[in-house]
């Protein structure tokens, strides 16, 4: 009987990764050729409008659309508002500190005015993602388009599909593998920190009391302990720091040499130095300028973007994004 346990997981996982697949065969590039050919021109313009004046939003809008693909697919039940009678996800304790909604609704408010009922909030999420990424220096990649929005939208869900930043490597591993996601897209997707913030609550333990015993992290470089500390005091709940101080407002490879030096600021990040393939990856993109990372984190960005997606005449086109029709 000590088997069986591991053969149903290893059919289940791949009965999980068939589902995404066959799903995403229904996403393609110029899905809205005839419906809403200007859609991608009116999202880009709408995103770089908000990234002149505020940079710091592209990585919000970024980690908006990983926050949804974890959980039930790209399906934008991220962006739901909960009701009296539903929590949804975006109160999940991970999702409470994600901003960038008001973006997506001022992208969707202009692309209904050109084309209404048209266009999912799904697909306006990922291209969102992809243009701010764009915009800080990033590099840009083609989205596949024909996403649905889905209906539900469940706050115990985001807790039980969303990587913790204190995840070890197995857990991330394990994560990313349900979504039909290689270990190397987890170093590349990892990479995302390159630009961003993050509060202080996310890593204090690290600094302070990192097995219970007022001790630190060992596997953070020390020197920049002290540094951290003169930023973050204990019980800090909302200071923020800089993922990658000094470009965290550029998208760069600078995240896998910080994190090389044993400076990433999540255990999840520290967590890449624990397997050899990540490990491999990290040091590659830290002694050679990053010098496949771009393109790496298109193809996998891609690959994410096709999760758990509602294709067909599956889930709606909602009109507004935080309430279904």
């Amino acid at each position: 009987m000590r088997m069986a346990f591991p053969k149903y997981l290893a059919v289940f996982i791949a009965l999980v990764a068939v589902f995404n697949i066959s799903n995403a065969q229904g996403l393609k590039l110029g899905f809205y050729r005839k419906t809403c050919p200007s859609v991608e021109a009116i999202v880009k313009k709408t995103t770089a409008r908000v990234i002149s004046r505020a940079p710091t939003l592209a990585a919000p809008l970024l980690r908006l659309h990983f926050h949804d693909c974890f959980v039930r697919g790209c399906d934008g039940s991220v962006l739901i508002n909960s009701t009296r009678n539903n929590q949804a996800e975006k109160d999940a304790i991970p999702n409470q500190s994600l901003r960038g909604y008001g973006v997506i609704d001022r992208v969707k408010s202009a692309v209904e005015k050109k084309c209404p009922g048209v266009v999912s909030c799904a697909d306006i999420l990922a291209l969102t993602a992809r243009d701010a990424v764009s915009l800080i220096k990033g590099p840009i990649w083609k989205v596949p388009l024909g996403r649905r929005d889905g209906r539900v939208s469940i706050i115990t869900e985001a807790l039980i599909n969303l990587p913790p930043p204190f995840a070890n490597i197995t857990q991330l591993k394990a994560s990313f593998a349900s979504k039909n996601l290689t270990t190397k897209d987890l170093a590349v997707l990892s990479g995302s920190h390159t630009i961003g913030t993050s509060h202080c609550s996310s890593f204090s333990s690290r600094l302070y009391n990192f097995t219970g015993r007022n001790d630190t992290d060992p596997t953070l470089d020390p020197n920049y302990i002290i540094r951290l500390k003169s930023k973050c005091k204990p019980a800090d709940l909302t200071t923020l720091a800089e993922m990658d101080p000094g470009s965290f407002k550029t998208f760069d490879e600078d995240y896998y040499t910080l994190v090389a030096k044993r400076r990433g600021l999540f255990q999840s990040d520290a967590a890449l130095l624990d397997d050899p393939e990540t490990k491999a990856y990290v040091k590659l993109q830290a002694t050679s300028h990053g010098s496949t990372f771009f393109k790496d984190f298109s193809k996998s960005m891609v690959k994410m973007g096709k999760i758990g997606v509602l294709t067909g005449n599956a889930g709606e086109i909602r009109k507004r994004c935080a309430f279904v029709n």
